[in-house]
């Protein structure tokens, strides 16, 4: 990700904050960021997240029309998108060969094991492609499916491996009380459905951005008190500290592994790729340049600021660089359920990566 200067950590909180306080500003620019660590710890000697993406004919690495497990939101072809090229693309390291996915690795390995991903929307994207891989495996398995409030699950009956996801856009509670809607930066009592898990792969950001009417909450609450407001920043890094105290307190690193999947860009704006005119809306296209135009996204430091100060092992799925490039790679308007979506990912696609990550870090 490069390195980026303290006085700069700083300017970015002042443009998008005029109340924010000097001491959890300065936090934030008492150290310089440079790629995660527990990020590449993933990968050894090797650095997975730098790369390019290459034209594979072999891929996709599924059929959307044969597997059952495809949310129809990212079902692009089902919704009639014209062209199949963004299926066609496999991301490829510079420094190292990145592993093909076998999905015998996940069977076998974590045959009776529980795998869960924690968060929103976009780990629905990821849990439904890993699903999605590893059926096109062995289709002829069987499988069952439950979903009951937060929580759906998929089993493979005949190697009981069993894939979880709970949905919870923000990780730290969200919960009615007389003044309304109240998200709770310091709390967090869903985590107990987490307990027990063999993977945990966890996921937020885009909910903390939501203003006006696509806003869940009524107000934001720390320590007791009140706020109609905050800036998002502080308030994404005061929620992630408290995720973080939870993994503290409640991972046994013998027993589970634990998992942040990186910032996953939306693509609404074309000036971030040079082409002000422009939105995902009819690329068919990777973005072919070295240096993705719009730079580190300032929720991606956050992140890597309080990765950086857990204290168990938390493994960085860093893929922000590499979903940047993929401006081509959204449902746009073939979701079935938004005109225009710029955010989530067909199916097969990018998120198919995320699992290819995932399957390295694991087995690598």
């Amino acid at each position: 990700m490069g390195f980026l200067l303290p006085t700069l950590l700083v300017s970015l909180f002042l443009l998008f904050s005029h109340q924010a306080k000097a001491e959890e500003l300065n936090s934030f620019a008492n150290a310089t960021i440079s790629s995660s660590s527990s990020g590449r710890k993933l990968a050894g000697r090797c650095n997975w997240f730098r790369g390019k993406w290459v034209y594979d004919p072999s891929y996709p690495l599924y059929d959307p029309s044969s597997c059952p497990f495809i949310d129809p939101q990212f079902n692009c072809q089902k919704y009639g998108r014209p062209d199949k090229l963004y299926q066609k693309y496999r991301w490829q390291p510079f420094t190292c060969p990145l592993p093909r996915f076998n999905a015998m690795d996940f069977l076998v390995k974590y045959r009776g094991k529980k795998i869960m991903f924690v968060g929103d929307s976009l780990s629905l994207n990821q849990f439904n492609s890993l699903a999605c891989m590893i059926h096109s495996w062995v289709p002829n398995t069987r499988t069952s499916f439950s979903k009951q409030s937060a929580i759906t699950q998929i089993t493979f009956e005949d190697y009981g491996l069993q894939l979880f996801l709970f949905r919870t856009p923000y990780l730290v509670d969200l919960d009615r009380e007389n003044v309304g809607r109240v998200l709770k930066l310091d709390s967090i009592k869903s985590g107990d459905a987490w307990r027990g898990m063999d993977v945990l792969v966890f996921n937020t950001w885009h909910w903390w951005t939501h203003t006006g009417s696509a806003q869940p909450w009524d107000y934001i609450q720390e320590r007791n008190k009140l706020y109609k407001d905050m800036n998002r920043f502080i308030a994404f890094y005061k929620g992630l500290t408290t995720w973080a105290r939870w993994v503290n307190i409640n991972v046994n690193p013998a027993q589970t592994k634990v998992f942040f999947l990186g910032i996953s860009p939306v693509h609404y704006e074309g000036r971030d790729w040079n082409q002000p005119a422009k939105s995902c809306m009819s690329e068919t296209q990777p973005f072919f340049g070295l240096k993705y135009p719009a730079g580190t996204p300032m929720a991606w430091v956050v992140v890597n600021k309080v990765l950086s100060r857990i204290k168990k092992p938390v493994y960085f799925l860093d893929v922000t660089t590499l979903s940047q490039y993929r401006k081509d790679a959204h449902p746009e308007g073939y979701s079935g359920v938004m005109a225009t979506d710029c955010s989530h990912w067909c199916l097969p696609g990018l998120p198919d990566t995320w699992n290819v990550l995932l399957h390295a870090a694991l087995f690598g």
